[in-house]
């Protein structure tokens, strides 16, 4: 596995990425009065979280339910053959496809742990066929449908260790 190497942050780093967690829309001025810094060193601050890749994107969290999504699959994959090409190509199908918002390989079980948001049954039947069963690699398809969400959240703890 490549693993990046970890970027020391301080105590003032630790509460910028609290508060961008929360709410990403803050104006900087806002983030530094509610972070204790000047509004350009908080500007600085920022900067380099994003540009060490600590931030990876900034978005918006949909509510699927409010906009016709409703159906959440949690997806067991086990392929046929486990080669690093064969994991590799199962990555790339999944990074291409919509309806997945996660793809985990994983190890003990299956080879990856697929979460995916549809419409309706008929949408995740087309998505098992467009995603998994026309890949000739494919063993077994599993899945579990969420019927009550008790907690979801994209924020990381950086509560020091």
């Amino acid at each position: 596995m490549n693993q990046s190497p970890l970027v020391e942050l301080d105590d003032l780093d630790r509460r910028i990425l609290v508060q961008l967690q929360q709410d990403c829309a803050l104006t900087n001025q806002e983030l530094a009065g509610r972070v204790h810094a000047s509004p350009p060193t908080c500007l600085r601050r920022v900067r380099r979280l994003v540009e060490t890749g600590v931030i990876t994107r900034q978005v918006a969290i949909l509510a699927p339910e409010k906009i016709g999504s409703s159906l959440t699959a949690i997806v067991e994959i086990t392929l046929d053959i486990q080669a690093a090409e064969n994991l590799a190509a199962f990555e790339t199908a999944m990074l291409n496809e919509p309806a997945v918002l996660q793809c985990y390989r994983v190890s003990t079980g299956p080879d990856f742990v697929v979460v995916a948001q549809v419409p309706d049954m008929p949408a995740y039947h087309a998505l098992v066929h467009r995603a998994f069963t026309a890949q000739a690699n494919v063993r077994n398809v599993r899945t579990f449908f969420s019927v009550h969400r008790a907690k979801f959240e994209t924020r990381v703890d950086i509560s020091e260790a």
